[in-house]
């Protein structure tokens, strides 16, 4: 997704509209005007990394949008800017929960103040700041390496070989979730588990077991540990990013 596209959602391409377009692209953003509804709004999601809904003289989109845009920002990773009066706000706060949206721009909005929020919004995104981390714990680097390669494009991915390391990591950083190998030596999976959930500041992180046993007496071992869940290694890349994207949408 190129992360300089911005659609700007509007009832209609009114003069205020084509102004904040053309203030985009003058600051170099592949900036472009979407009428609000299901259709076009679908049809520029994969190429925006960003979206402006601009509501003028209480013109809103219909529900049918609006719900549509909650799917979408449930869904995927895009930030949502809101502008427009106070009560135009309202509305579609009433109607998108407060964390889909990454700010409100009162009208008359300084046009200058929001190209300089872009800006930082941006170079955010291109750090990889609004990505979920995810703490990899494995003592084969051949696999830790190959699950990385997998989810470095979706998030920020760190890696550690040992439990006792992850530990130490975790001193330091922060994590949305650890995937932890449930058989390693010295410092077992479970052993890491107990450590983390005995240590205020680690106990709430949501931890999926890797494990490389499919059989029925192996799998109710992990799970009567209570993690969040457990991958067999076995697992493909799709299926493995398709479901710690459920995962994350599930716990928003």
């Amino acid at each position: 997704m190129p992360s300089n596209r911005i659609m700007v959602a509007g009832e209609k391409e009114s003069f205020l509209i084509r102004v904040l377009v053309k203030k985009l692209k003058d600051a170099g953003y592949d900036a472009y005007f979407a009428p609000w509804n299901i259709n076009d709004i679908n049809a520029g999601w994969d190429e925006s990394a960003m979206i402006a809904l601009y509501a003028e003289e209480r013109e809103h989109p219909g529900d049918d949008a609006l719900i549509f845009l909650k799917d979408k920002l449930n869904e995927d990773s895009r930030l949502l800017a809101v502008i427009g009066e106070k009560p135009d706000i309202k509305y579609i706060t009433d109607r998108i929960p407060a964390d889909l949206i990454y700010k409100e721009y009162v009208r008359p909005i300084d046009a200058t103040a929001f190209i300089k929020d872009v800006q930082e919004v941006m170079n955010k995104m291109e750090t990889g700041e609004f990505k979920k981390s995810i703490l990899i714990v494995d003592d084969d680097p051949n696999y830790l390496g190959l699950v990385r390669d997998w989810l470095k494009g979706t998030y920020k991915v760190s890696m550690a070989n040992s439990g006792l390391q992850a530990i130490k990591w975790l001193g330091k950083n922060k994590a949305d979730l650890i995937l932890l190998d449930h058989e390693m030596p010295v410092t077992s999976g479970p052993q890491v588990l107990e450590m983390l959930r005995s240590d205020v500041d680690t106990a709430s992180i949501p931890v999926m077991f890797l494990t490389g046993k499919s059989d029925k007496e192996s799998v109710m071992a992990v799970l009567s540990l209570r993690p969040e869940g457990y991958f067999l290694k076995t697992i493909g890349r799709e299926e493995l990013l398709q479901q710690l994207k459920d995962f994350f949408v599930r716990h928003r």
